[in-house]
C-alpha cells in the first residue's frame, strides 16, 4: 500500500517558503528558510521578492526587520482584523506614548535619558508601558557612564503601524517647518 501523503517537493519553492512563513513563531531570518529548505539564501531573497509582489494585491504583507522577515496581515486590513478578534479599544495609545515612540523608531538604539531630553519630560511609564505592549525592546546597554539601556522598536511595532520596514517611516522634517525633508538617520538602514 502506497502512502498518500504528498511530498513537499510537490509544491512550488514558493508555496513551500510561504508555508514556513505561514508556521514560523515569528520574524526568521532568509538563511533561516534556506537551510529548512535546503537552497540558497540568494534563491530565498529572490523568492521573497516574488512573493511581496504577489501580497501587493492581497491581505498578507511579508514584514522585514532588522534582517529578519515575517507574514503578517497588510494594514489596510488591520480595522477588520480588530474588529474580528474584538481588539478596536485596546490598541489605542495615547500621545506619549506615540511621541516616545517616534523618538525611538527615528533615533533607535536610543536611552531613556535621551528619550526624556527629547520630550522634556521623564518617560519611565511610558516605556514600561511600550515594553509591555512588546513595541519596543531592549537591546543592550550604551558604553558610557551608568550604562544606560538601549532601547528599538519591534517587529510588532511595524505591524502595530502598518510598514514592512523602518524605511518605510515618513522623512523628519527639520523644526520650524521648512519644507525640505530630513534624510532618514543612518541607523534606520540596519533593517
Amino acid at each position: 500500500m502506497s502512502d498518500p501523503t504528498p511530498s513537499p517537493a510537490a509544491l512550488s519553492l514558493m508555496a513551500r517558503l510561504e508555508a514556513l512563513l505561514f508556521v514560523a513563531p515569528g520574524a526568521v531570518t532568509p538563511e533561516q528558510l534556506a537551510a529548512a529548505l535546503d537552497i540558497s539564501a540568494a534563491e530565498v531573497e529572490t523568492e521573497l521578492a516574488a512573493l511581496e509582489a504577489e501580497y501587493s494585491q492581497r491581505g498578507l504583507r511579508l514584514q522585514r526587520h532588522q534582517g529578519r522577515v515575517q507574514l503578517t496581515t497588510a494594514a489596510e486590513a488591520a480595522p477588520l482584523v480588530e474588529k474580528f478578534l474584538g481588539l478596536e479599544a485596546t490598541n489605542r495609545l495615547s500621545r506619549a506614548a506615540l511621541e516616545t515612540l517616534a523618538i525611538i523608531a527615528y533615533q533607535q538604539p536610543v536611552t531613556r535619558p535621551e528619550i526624556d531630553a527629547v520630550r522634556g519630560v521623564n518617560s519611565d511609564g511610558v516605556l514600561k508601558s511600550l515594553l509591555s505592549k512588546g513595541l519596543v525592546q531592549e537591546v543592550g546597554r550604551a558604553e558610557r557612564p551608568g550604562r544606560p539601556i538601549l532601547y528599538s522598536t519591534t517587529p510588532d511595532f511595524l505591524q502595530h503601524f502598518g510598514l514592512n520596514s523602518l524605511l518605510e517611516l515618513p522623512p523628519l522634517t527639520p523644526p520650524g517647518g521648512e519644507d525640505e525633508p530630513q534624510a532618514a538617520p543612518p541607523q534606520l538602514l540596519k533593517t
